[in-house]
């Protein structure tokens, strides 16, 4: 049972993430050929505050989110 983990930056709606488990699960049975059934995502928010990239965190950032 294929499991995917995704990390993101909190903030998108629900059909963004419903869109994104979409396109991930059809892509891992793509792949690994799999049933569906078989694919389980997860999606983590994780606020802005507790995301650091070259030793900034995202929150003292004024870019695009990741």
């Amino acid at each position: 049972m294929p499991f995917v983990q995704i990390f993101a930056l909190e903030g998108r709606t629900a059909d963004q993430k419903r869109e994104l488990v979409r396109a991930v699960t059809r892509s891992v049975c793509e792949a690994i050929a799999v049933a569906p059934e078989d694919v389980q995502v997860v999606i983590v928010d994780t606020p802005r505050e507790n995301w650091g990239t070259a030793g900034v965190l995202a929150s003292d950032h004024p870019g695009p989110e990741t």
